[in-house]
């Protein structure tokens, strides 16, 4: 293992999971690798490849070994894995803490250090490890402490993505067991329901980011319009501007960029969304300093995310949650900005791709319903 951090800022990828489910196989893999390198994804920044839960035999070899599903993956996991490094991504895999995985697949209990060791040889570089079918007189802290210490075993730097849904306080303890990223919430839909309420309840959460452990909101449903064959996930879909506002929202939260639709089959209003590299780099700022809310009086549907970025900027977003459009309201006061200050803020629109120039004192969007304005704001002398 080398001596930085495996992720001093939060993950970017795709996940096989929100679309297909368990029914992936060696084709699926490498056609998608493909397509993150031809649609520009991996410039982007999105360079893991994350293969879900269904990879796997319904059963261990007569040694304990997992094995990939012959018919799904005939030429094994490993010769995938290369075939993912050839296109300069990395390839992340599915496990899980209990005896069988969230599909009824063989889980990692009690064989830790040997799966670890398995996924090493393999040359994987991220493990999403689960938290279905686990033992009740076994702690979940335990059994992340346990995955974390194998994966260590091994010398491979391997990020380990905590899939414990937010139980047992997880937010208070998973930076200790070593983990670099922890699921803070139950399955996301691709409904604007869903988005909304696991956005809203992990702001006050937000204090337990930081670097090498970031809070995971869940994957990205951006550009799935219903679609895919997860019946859990695939619920109705949502409009362009929705899908917007989740990409803003999980951007600003410091959560790890994972895609979950067919990126085979994006529309240009889905690649606008995923590839704006404004936006995305508010997600990565190397400060990955974690964003306060403000709200704005008069409108509880409408609230202000601010997070300061490392070259001393400001990532200011505004968001309306409710069903018409809304002013919303910003007074730099409330940010610690006094009229007395001789300062204003340079605004520029991280959507638009626009400069804004000056504002003075406030700022007041119209934000539409279910929508979002973001910006990256820049302090400037106020030369009256």
């Amino acid at each position: 293992m080398n001596n930085q951090m495996i992720s001093a800022v939060p993950p970017m990828g795709w996940n096989s999971w929100n679309t297909f489910y368990d029914k992936i196989n060696d084709e699926l893999v490498r056609s998608m690798a493909d397509t993150m390198v031809e649609q520009g994804l991996l410039d982007a920044g999105y360079n893991y490849l994350i293969l879900d839960d269904g990879w796997q035999a319904r059963q261990r070899d007569s040694r304990g070994h997992l094995m990939a599903d012959p018919e799904k993956f005939p030429h094994g996991i490993k010769e995938v894995v290369d075939y993912v490094h050839s296109k300069g991504l990395k390839m992340g895999i599915y496990s899980c803490c209990g005896t069988h995985t969230c599909g009824g697949y063989p889980g990692s209990f009690e064989h830790e250090f040997s799966d670890a060791q398995q996924f090493a040889d393999w040359g994987i570089d991220y493990l999403k490890y689960d938290n279905c079918y686990r033992p009740g007189s076994t702690a979940t802290n335990i059994l992340y402490r346990r995955i974390s210490m194998a994966l260590r075993s091994t010398g491979r730097d391997i990020l380990l993505a905590a899939c414990q849904w937010g139980t047992e306080d997880v937010h208070q303890w998973i930076r200790s067991s070593g983990a670099h990223t922890f699921r803070s919430t139950i399955d996301i839909q691709d409904a604007w329901n869903s988005i909304q309420k696991i956005a809203s309840s992990q702001i006050n959460l937000q204090g337990y980011n930081g670097p090498d452990c970031f809070n995971d909101m869940d994957m990205l449903v951006v550009g799935m319009y219903g679609k895919g064959l997860n019946p859990e996930t695939s619920i109705g879909g949502c409009t362009d501007e929705e899908y917007q506002t989740h990409f803003a929202l999980w951007a600003m939260m410091n959560s790890p960029l994972i895609i979950g639709c067919d990126m085979r089959e994006m529309t240009d209003a889905t690649k606008k969304i995923l590839l704006n590299k404004e936006v995305i780099a508010l997600n990565q700022d190397p400060g990955v300093h974690s964003c306060y809310s403000l709200p704005v009086y008069g409108n509880p549907d409408v609230f202000v995310l601010v997070k300061p970025l490392a070259n001393g900027d400001y990532a200011i977003a505004f968001f309306n949650f409710g069903d018409t459009k809304a002013k919303a309201v910003l007074n730099f006061w409330d940010m610690g900005l006094s009229a007395s200050a001789g300062y204003a803020f340079e605004f520029r629109d991280c959507i638009s791709h626009e400069d804004l120039g000056l504002q003075k004192e406030f700022f007041a969007p119209v934000v539409s319903a279910h929508g979002c304005k973001v910006y990256r704001c820049r302090l400037a002398k106020n030369c009256k």
